[in-house]
This record gives C-alpha cells, sequence and structure tokens, in this order.
C-alpha cells in the first residue's frame, strides 16, 4: 500500500467513529413506569415490536411522559447487528452491580459478558460467569444513585471503562433508569421490578455441608455423626451426583442409596435437613422411564431440523427439557415432587444449568437450538434468546414443583445458572470457584454485588471447592464464609477433605467459634433476611450504605455490612495483603464479642453500629433445636445515650407469617439519670414468644459500672 493510500485509511479509520456517532446520539423516547423509573427504546419502532420482559417480575404499563427533570438520558446506536447503549456520569461517581462478576467490589474500569457460562477455575477478570445481571449502579460524589437495567435476555456487554456502555446483541430492547436519593433506595426499587426473595425457611441460614460427593448413605451419616460428636453446629448435608444411578436424575442408586427416605428420616432425628441435587441432562436411553416419558410429552429443546439437541453430561449424551414452556416446566415440577416424596429431599440444588455441556469447545448448548417458549417469554426462538434464562426457568420449575408437593412448606432451591430477577425462585452461590488467595479475596466483592444486584441469598464455596490449602487459610475461608448469607463448605471429587475437623484440634476450634458465631447471630441474620424480602435491600452490604457520601468507603472490599447494624472485619492477614480500614475513627461502631473465649486472629472482627440493638440468640448444634427463650441484647447507644433494634420471628417454615403469625418486636435504649433503660417499646403479630424468654442487656461502650434496666 503506497503511502497516500495508507493516509487516505488512516484518517477513515480516525474519523469513522466521529461519523458513527453524529447518528448515534439520538436519546430514543422515554415513559415512566414509575416513581422516577423510566424505560427509554431507541425508537418508536422498537417500543411497539418489543418482547415481554423476563427480568421484570410483571408487566410495567407506561404511565406518562419523562419528566423534564429527569436527568438520565441514555444515547442509543446501532452496529453490526447488535445495539449500543451508552450514559455519562459525573465525575467522581463509582460503579457497582454486575452480579457475580469476578473483580474489584468497585466495577469502575471493568467489563464483564453477560453470558452464563460453565466457569471452572475462573479468575479475576474472566468475561463471563454462572449468572446475568445486567445491571450497574452508580453512586454519585453527593450520595444520590442511579441503576440502569439492559432489559433484554441475550448476550450483552457491560463496559464501565468510560462511563457505562452497554453493547448486546439481537433485537432492540428498552433501557430502565431508576432515580433515587441514596443507593439502597435504588436497590429496593430493582427489586419493586424484578421480584422479591422468598423468604426463605429458617434452617437454610444455618451453615451446610457439602462434598462432590458423600456417599454412600452411610458416609453422610458418618459426617453427621461427627458434627454431632464434635459439638459443631450445622444444618444442612447435601447430596451430589454420586447418589444417582449412573448419575441420571430423578434416580437413586440401588446400592449407595437404595433407601432415599429412610436417610433423610435419620437426618431429621438428628437436626439435619438434606438437599439433593438435580442437573437438567437426561440421559437418552430408549427405556428408561424418565426419558421416554419426556419423549412423549415433546419436553425436548430442539435443533432447527426438529431433532432434539443433543449434548454430553455426566450420564452421557443427554437430551435437555425446554423449561421455556410451562407444559415442561409442569412436566418437570412433576418429577421434582416424585423425588421428593423418595428422597425427604428438604431442598434442591440445580446444577449444570448454564446449560452445561461438556464435549464442546463453548460449553454450551448450540446458539441455533431452538426454544419452543411460550408467549409470557416472548414465543420460539433461538437459544441466542433464550441461553440466559434456561437456569432461572428450570430453579422455576424445581421451586414450582416443591411447592405444588410441600404447599405447607417454604421451598429452598440453589441454583448455578440464573438471570436478573431469579431471587424471585432460587438462592445463589459463586460457582467452582478455587482455594487461592485470589478466590478468598473475590468473597465479599461477589456476594456484595450479587446483593446489589437484587440477590441478597448467596455465599461461596468455603475453603473453595478446587484444590487444596493450608489449615490456617482453611480457618480463614471459615470465618468470612460463616458471616456470609448462604454458608455452605464444598469441595470437588479426588480433592483433600474440608471439613472443619479435617486440619486439626487447632483449626477445628476456629471453625467451631467461627459457626457458634453464626449461630449466635440467626435471630439477627433472619431479622435481616425477612427484611430482604419485604424490601429487596442486600443482606451483605457494603460498607459505604453507612454513609453514601463518603468517597472513602466506596473503595473498601474487607470490610462489610450484615443488615444495618452490624459491621463485619475481615481479618485476612498476609493471604491477600493489607485491607483499607472503614476508618480510624471508630466512634461510630463499637466492637462486640459474640462468643467467649480469647481473640483468634483467623476471625472476623464483629462491631454494633451506635445507635443500634442487636439481638443474639444461644448457641445450638442446629436452628430449631429448642425454643428462641434466651436473648442477648447488644447496646450501642449513640452520642445521645439511645438505641433501637428489632427482632423478627415465625414460625422458622410455612406461611402462617403472611397471616399475622409472627412477632415484630422494637427495643429501645434510653438514658435517664445515669441508668440505660432497655423496654420493648412496641410489638406487631401474633406469633408467640416463648413465656419463660429470657432477656440480656450487654452494654457495648458502656463506662465501667453502668446501670442497666430491663426489659
Amino acid at each position: 500500500m503506497d503511502r497516500s493510500r495508507r493516509f487516505l485509511r488512516m484518517l477513515t479509520l480516525a474519523l469513522a467513529p466521529l461519523a458513527f456517532f453524529r447518528t448515534a446520539h439520538a436519546q430514543g423516547v422515554g415513559e415512566a413506569i414509575g416513581d422516577r423509573i423510566v424505560r427509554f427504546w431507541p425508537d418508536d419502532a422498537a417500543r411497539s415490536s418489543a418482547l415481554p420482559s423476563i427480568a421484570l417480575q410483571k408487566p410495567m404499563p407506561a404511565l406518562g411522559p419523562v419528566p423534564d427533570s429527569f436527568v438520565v438520558r441514555p444515547e442509543f446506536a446501532s452496529a453490526q447487528g447488535g445495539r449500543i447503549i451508552k450514559l455519562s456520569v459525573p465525575r467522581g461517581t463509582a460503579l457497582y452491580g454486575m452480579g457475580e462478576a469476578p473483580g474489584r467490589l468497585r466495577r469502575d474500569g471493568q467489563s464483564s459478558v453477560m453470558w452464563n457460562t460453565d466457569a471452572y477455575g475462573y479468575r479475576t477478570g474472566s468475561p463471563s460467569l454462572y449468572q446475568s445481571h445486567p445491571w450497574v449502579l452508580a453512586v454519585r460524589p453527593d450520595g444520590s444513585s442511579f441503576g440502569v437495567l439492559a432489559d433484554t435476555p441475550n448476550r450483552v456487554t457491560v463496559d464501565l471503562f468510560k462511563g457505562i456502555e452497554i453493547r448486546a446483541q439481537g433485537p432492540a430492547f428498552p433501557l430502565i433508569v431508576i432515580e433515587r436519593d441514596s443507593p439502597a433506595e435504588v436497590v429496593s426499587a430493582l427489586a419493586s421490578l424484578t421480584g422479591y426473595m422468598p423468604l426463605p425457611p429458617r434452617w437454610a441460614l444455618g451453615f451446610q455441608q457439602c462434598r462432590y460427593s458423600y456417599a454412600p448413605a452411610s458416609e453422610v451419616l458418618r459426617i453427621a455423626r461427627e458434627f454431632r460428636d464434635r459439638g459443631l453446629p450445622c444444618d444442612v448435608l447435601w447430596m451430589d451426583i454420586d447418589y444417582m444411578d449412573r448419575h441420571k436424575p430423578f434416580t437413586f442408586d440401588p446400592v449407595g442409596f437404595a433407601d432415599p427416605k429412610g436417610l433423610a428420616d435419620t437426618l431429621h432425628t438428628r437436626g439435619f435437613r438434606s438437599v439433593w441435587i438435580l442437573d437438567p441432562g437426561i440421559k437418552e436411553e430408549p427405556g428408561d422411564a424418565i426419558y421416554d416419558h419426556g419423549n412423549r410429552g415433546d419436553h425436548w429443546v430442539k435443533m432447527p431440523d426438529g431433532e432434539p439437541f443433543r449434548g454430553k453430561v455426566w450420564p452421557g449424551m443427554c437430551v435437555f427439557p425446554d423449561f421455556t414452556r410451562a407444559s415442561t416446566r409442569q412436566w418437570w415440577a412433576d418429577r421434582v415432587g416424585d423425588v421428593i416424596e423418595r428422597a425427604g429431599a428438604d431442598g434442591l440444588w440445580n446444577d449444570m444449568n448454564e446449560p452445561a455441556v461438556v464435549d464442546v469447545r463453548s460449553k454450551t448448548m448450540s446458539e441455533s437450538a431452538r426454544h419452543d417458549a411460550d408467549a409470557e417469554l416472548g414465543g420460539p426462538g433461538y437459544h441466542t434468546r433464550y441461553h440466559n434464562v434456561y437456569g432461572m426457568q428450570m430453579a422455576r420449575a424445581s421451586r414450582e414443583g416443591m411447592l405444588a408437593k410441600r404447599p405447607e412448606r417454604r421451598p429452598f432451591v440453589l441454583s448455578r445458572a440464573n438471570y436478573v430477577g431469579g431471587q424471585r425462585y432460587a438462592t445463589s452461590w459463586s460457582g467452582d470457584n478455587g482455594s487461592t488467595a485470589e478466590h478468598l479475596s473475590l468473597v465479599v466483592p461477589m456476594a456484595v454485588n450479587l446483593g446489589l444486584s437484587g440477590q441478597p441469598f448467596s455465599g461461596p464455596d468455603i475453603g473453595g471447592y478446587a484444590g487444596p490449602l493450608t489449615g490456617e487459610e482453611f480457618a480463614v475461608w471459615m470465618g468470612v464464609g460463616a458471616l456470609m448469607p448462604f454458608a455452605r463448605a464444598h469441595t470437588e471429587k479426588g480433592n483433600i477433605r474440608k471439613e472443619p475437623w479435617s486440619f486439626g484440634p487447632k483449626v477445628e476450634a476456629t471453625c467451631r467459634r467461627a459457626l457458634e458465631t453464626r449461630y449466635r447471630l440467626l435471630p439477627y441474620l433472619y431479622t435481616v433476611f425477612e427484611e430482604a424480602s419485604r424490601t429487596g435491600l442486600p443482606v451483605a452490604r457494603p460498607a459505604f450504605f453507612a454513609d453514601p457520601r463518603s468517597g472513602w468507603l466506596r473503595n473498601i472490599e474487607y470490610e462489610f455490612l450484615l443488615g444495618g447494624d452490624l459491621l463485619v472485619d475481615l481479618q485476612f492477614g498476609e493471604l491477600i495483603g493489607a485491607a483499607r480500614r472503614l476508618s480510624d475513627d471508630r466512634r461510630a461502631w463499637r466492637e462486640a464479642t459474640v462468643v467467649a473465649g480469647e481473640p483468634d486472629a483467623a476471625l472476623p472482627g464483629l462491631s454494633v453500629r451506635a445507635g443500634a440493638i442487636v439481638p443474639l440468640g444461644p448457641v445450638v448444634a442446629y436452628s430449631d433445636e429448642r425454643p428462641l427463650d434466651d436473648v442477648e441484647l447488644l447496646v450501642s447507644l449513640d452520642a445521645g445515650g439511645r438505641a433501637e433494634g428489632t427482632l423478627y420471628e415465625d414460625a422458622g417454615d410455612g406461611y402462617a407469617y403472611q397471616q399475622g403469625e409472627y412477632s415484630r418486636l422494637k427495643f429501645v435504649a434510653e438514658t435517664r439519670g445515669g441508668v440505660v433503660h432497655v423496654s420493648i417499646a412496641s410489638r406487631e403479630g401474633r406469633f408467640a414468644v416463648p413465656a419463660a424468654r429470657r432477656y440480656r442487656v450487654t452494654l457495648l461502650g458502656a463506662a465501667k459500672g453502668a446501670k442497666v434496666q430491663g426489659p
């Protein structure tokens, strides 16, 4: 190429973006769909031809034009069959969200691809993981906030290097913008659109132990016995795929798990619940009852030629239910009811539901596969539209199956794959993580950003799923993991043992103290979960929720809030480098000791907000071992000598609480004449608390000899 042609080509390339954006600066059309909530479209044609939203819990009709005062205005463009949306943000704005994407807590300067991926051994900066949340939370310097949701299930890239840029494949889609005075209000508004997490059964807040796999049944019982004999609190044991007959869903190994119901019943007598795994891949095996029944109902995802899509998973070559159809979800729900009855299962674990396929480069279903989706989801279409919601719809079917079989009990479903709004159906965890310091450093950013993206109930595989680690490292993992919303230890087949006693007496003692801390906090945790189920607020919250105007707090990664009143200060030490602490000024927080004993350097520190009262319960072996007849109130007075807090209670399962069978006690502490008076200021609900309950008050930061009266 000669010099003049080379110059002309360089000039063309340089000017191309300018030409592109001269035609791309259209702000589209907007419509208000709620108080300071606006839905923007590229144009009227896109609005009139729009497909239904899968993220929103219900259709949101237009209420009127965009208010003149609404300041966030996106710009729309098209490029090579895709869509681009750009938003500028004020200087000093901090960005969060994007679900479980691995990286720092602040998402500024990061990008993530929303395409559910079997991401075993992922690293910081991996482009896509198991769930898709095309959502960004922006916090301005003055603490006001806005959030943006790309309302499309198609593949989306969220790029936060310069402002907010969203690039998506497929047809035009709307951008929903929420404007509020604080980030907490934005997150609550998101939940009002995409749905609230259902209140889980109380036992699901307890510690949970898993391995790929505890098998046969005698090994499950041995693990249960170890927990009880060692005095280590635990509520749940998990069954991975080795309970099945040749890894086929809805079957049981006739030798190792010949009596699954008997196993579950025995666990119940010892205070354990059981959760059993179900994968979506159904082995293509003519003569197999599940396969033949699915064939008769025409329940499989198909290729364009009408043949079922086939892919290899643990049972071998499999076909996959088309969960975008209500009839198929009902078919799956009926099978779930059968396995719940046969196994006596208390919960279900949906795994490999991206969907994962192990013998292809993409690790998933062909994008040309076809779904015969119902009109509710957008009608028949290619896998490109329904890939990101496949796991969400599987979890929906699993939850519906549990509800149909046991309508008097709250379902518990854990799903590896999900999509924004999927908190309506399932809990989540951060997938197949590793045991490294890098993965330890990701625990809080991933859980907190999932909470900021609408999913309050999540946590990591404690100890890391992949790879070994030392006892000292496991102790630190247990310390932080025991304070995550979802607390489960898990590891893969062939790895070292990762039970609390696996590393010797010293580490076991640290794990015991970590678990006892969680169980002492259960009354407070259950209160926070109930709040999350009503308001959409996260359980694990970023430190900046304490003061959204503080630029310093926005960078804090190794301290986080449990609810609004408890600060968790992680002690990672040399494992991941120096942590940035909340503040040298601790007047707003008072350190608390939840479990007696010498301080343990591996465990997080806990502090109570000045002006708050945190309720604690006794140490128990499992969540409902005994009634809550002994309550300790940690009272942290503010500068005016006052504090208040709440304790929520109900039966721990079932739905009577929705008819008023709950108790919400408000405690108030006031200092009068040098005496701290603690009282129950108000009561709500008809749930009967134990008549013999004893209250004890512990004053934090009070002068020595301070006097307390009540409650």
